[in-house]
């Protein structure tokens, strides 16, 4: 897909980070842009930067909920009449925990937002999307979708979730020429704020600013690298140079993988 003037754009978790600068680089390319976050006032400042109610079609909902989110896919195609790109960006994250000091209802609440909220926006709007000639659904997952990560065992559950399922839909839709392109991207660091309202963020503010430092990406870099591979119909895409050493340094023997991932862990702690 190389020209997005007039295509309608899907994007949820439009109310800031790469959602937010989504929405802008969509709009100066001449997209029609329809936004979701679950922060009302967030959401309508974005919409306010990228043209206004008058022109962006917008909702406010938690995308766990299933209900809200398939009500959300058939309001758009009321409003426009087709869908050309989703993107599920929405997504939280927890403070260092433990596997087992996680308990099940975070496990629950992060898969519920991470992993079900990408399956209800990929399923909802697939039969619109694959009634068009071409088009996209992406879903971000993260590095740490690439290999686990101690003390983000529940974050990481999500995002390997959303790689698997969605190089499995990659496949089918290739397999019958739907011309649905489906992405996965794996961004490392972005100078967002997810790390600092990440749940029970208050307690380990020492390994946030760790983190943070560490960012080296911003979000409208990740927008313009997202929109390039969507352009070249790339079904994985890496963001910043953290994620591609990453993603390389996964290839490498098992033992040499686990002594990088422990000294990182070390590092951070």
């Amino acid at each position: 897909m190389k020209d997005f003037k007039n295509k309608v754009v899907v994007i949820s978790g439009a109310g800031s980070g790469i959602g937010r600068a989504l929405a802008v680089a969509f709009q100066e390319l001449g997209a029609r842009l329809a936004l979701n976050d679950i922060n009302a006032d967030t959401l309508l400042a974005t919409v306010t930067q990228v043209g206004g109610p008058a022109v962006v079609f917008y909702r406010h909902f938690d995308v766990s909920d299933q209900a809200a989110v398939y009500q959300f896919a058939e309001d758009v195609v009321a409003h426009y009449g087709r869908v050309d790109v989703v993107i599920n960006n929405a997504g939280v994250a927890l403070a260092k925990l433990s596997a087992l000091k996680t308990s099940l209802a975070d496990y629950e609440w992060i898969i519920g937002i991470n992993l079900w909220g990408m399956m209800y926006g990929t399923l909802a709007f697939l039969p619109h999307l694959q009634k068009q000639p071409e088009s996209s659904v992406v879903n971000l997952s993260s590095i740490f979708g690439v290999h686990g990560i101690p003390y983000q065992a529940a974050y990481s559950t999500t995002k390997f979730g959303i790689r698997g399922f969605t190089e499995a839909l990659a496949l089918e839709e290739r397999l019958h020429q739907t011309g649905v392109v489906a992405t996965s991207v794996h961004p490392g660091g972005i100078q967002t704020n997810i790390a600092r309202s990440a749940r029970y963020a208050g307690t380990d503010s020492a390994t946030i600013e760790k983190f943070e430092k560490a960012f080296l990406t911003s979000p409208e870099q990740a927008a313009q690298t997202i929109i390039a591979g969507i352009r070249r119909k790339k079904t994985r895409i890496l963001i910043g140079p953290d994620a591609r050493l990453f993603y390389y340094i996964n290839k490498l023997p098992h033992g040499i993988i686990t002594w990088f991932l422990l000294r990182f862990a070390r590092k951070m702690a």
